[in-house]
């Protein structure tokens, strides 16, 4: 196939970019080093036979408040909410739930409930279009001039470090271990700026449009996005590892790619090399799957009704344990991220979970006595559960998905300084010195998660730059 665009990994970012050049008439080549496409949205049988496992992202946030993907309005994709998006276990009282209505999560919280809804409810009610600048930061908008106000709001908490933020807003350890918790998907140091921001967000979109799964494993979405591809003529491959990008007969080419990667395709010009060169990854992490013989055991019952959990205790604890990671130490007691998909979609194969920490870059530490006991912490006996395990750590991870550098699921660290610098500043760091040459990874803006925007914007900028074939214009 002779090809206007060759999209080199099928990430959520590159399957964007491949369906929206391929909507636009362009005659697109999509190929993948993996024998599966999806990268972290791939799915399998980690366990035990019939039992689905992400090797990847599980909760759907951002994919549902993303505008790349409901651009796209993909069919045969189901999203699966549980009874309850989160759930923050503490030792000596009742564990405190995110519920859809902010309400109803603010009621949890006693004298901290206006304080909730004055901040992330806010939030939450700036709505899509209050989401779309923060994930397009550097634009184009299709927002009303109200929500930039809403966004200079946002942005006044959202640069405060999370303790700063958390101390500040909220009276009660429930609610500062809680917007802890939503903190500590940022991978950083808790006491950093911007780290608010990450909590603020992500809590506002448990209110916003809940944080669901997909039903029978995130694979489903891989395979839509693959589908809808091929149904506009677009040609995928896998099992094809791109070396260098001279082998690439394209005009236009879209990197789903780190600096990294990227570093060793291309002879690229030396001042943009040596900017690559300084881009930072971040902690790392060690997961473990388990394939159980029935639901977690919590103390709270109803953290069983939670798709995602927390484990991790107060504020002040999560906020050791992730300094300790920040400073490249292993915590002994660390914050854990548990997924129980079986909470709303009981389609694989039986009662699965997975739960990850943060470690050091590259650790190779083995961190599956830790989880257990911080699980074990809020369920005991839960080790009498588990039926077989699955453990994967950095060096795991990266040989999966060399897009995960020494663990680094966010793809780089996701400071203030590579918020702005993502992977170079620029007023469009998609484009790179490379004539029709562009990167779409988390390594860009607006940075990790499942929302397409990255591939959603190289996509614009290629097709900005770029006539179909056959095309005179």
């Amino acid at each position: 196939m002779s090809a206007d665009a060759v999209v080199v990994g099928s990430g959520p970012n590159g399957l964007v970019a491949a369906v929206l050049l391929a909507r636009a008439g362009r005659k697109v080549l999509l190929l993948e080093a993996a024998d599966r496409f999806g990268g972290g949205l791939r799915s399998g049988e980690l366990t035990l036979p019939g039992r689905v496992h992400d090797l990847g992202a599980t909760v759907m946030a951002m994919a549902l408040a993303s505008p790349a993907f409901r651009e796209l309005e993909l069919k045969g994709v189901e999203f699966a909410h549980p009874p309850v998006a989160a759930a923050h276990p503490l030792d000596d009282r009742p564990a405190v739930l995110v519920h859809r209505d902010p309400r109803r999560t603010a009621e949890g919280l006693g004298r901290d409930a206006g304080a909730w809804l004055a901040t992330v409810g806010a939030t939450a009610k700036g709505g899509f279009p209050l989401v779309e600048l923060l994930l397009k930061p550097l634009g184009p908008w299709r927002v009303p001039p109200a929500t930039f106000l809403r966004a200079a709001r946002f942005g006044a908490a959202g640069l405060l470090p999370a303790t700063t933020f958390a101390r500040r807003a909220f009276r009660t350890v429930e609610a500062r271990a809680l917007i802890a918790g939503m903190a500590a998907h940022s991978m950083l140091d808790l006491r950093a700026p911007i780290t608010a921001g990450y909590g603020l967000l992500l809590a506002s979109l448990a209110h916003l449009v809940g944080w669901p799964l997909v039903r029978g494993g995130s694979q489903v979405l891989a395979d839509a996005l693959v589908a809808e591809f091929r149904s506009l003529g677009g040609e995928a491959v896998t099992g094809h590892r791109v070396r260098r990008l001279a082998e690439l007969d394209a005009p236009t080419v879209v990197l789903d790619v780190t600096p990294r990667q990227f570093l060793e395709l291309a002879d690229l010009p030396p001042a943009y090399r040596r900017r690559l060169e300084r881009f930072r990854y971040g902690p790392g992490v060690f997961k473990v799957d388990w394939a159980l013989d029935g639901p977690v055991p919590w103390r709270d019952p109803s953290v069983a009704g939670a798709g995602t959990v927390h484990l991790g205790g107060t504020l002040e604890e999560i906020v050791l344990s992730e300094a300790e990671t920040a400073a490249g130490r292993r915590s002994p007691r660390p914050y854990v991220l548990l997924v129980q998909p079986y909470a709303a979609d009981p389609t694989r194969g039986g009662h699965t979970l997975w739960a990850y920490c943060h470690v050091p870059n590259g650790s190779r530490a083995d961190m599956t006595e830790a989880i257990e006991t911080q699980i074990e912490r809020y369920a005991p006996g839960f080790r009498d559960r588990v039926l077989a395990r699955h453990t994967m750590g950095p060096a795991e991870l990266e040989a999966g998905n060399p897009n995960l550098v020494g663990g680094d699921i966010g793809g780089g660290l996701a400071s203030l300084t590579q918020f702005v610098r993502r992977p170079v500043w620029s007023p469009a760091p998609w484009r790179t010195p490379l004539p029709g040459v562009f990167l779409c990874s988390a390594s860009t803006p607006p940075g990790a998660s499942v929302h397409g925007v990255g591939g959603w914007q190289a996509a614009r900028l290629a097709l900005s730059g770029a006539a179909p074939s056959g095309s005179t214009s």
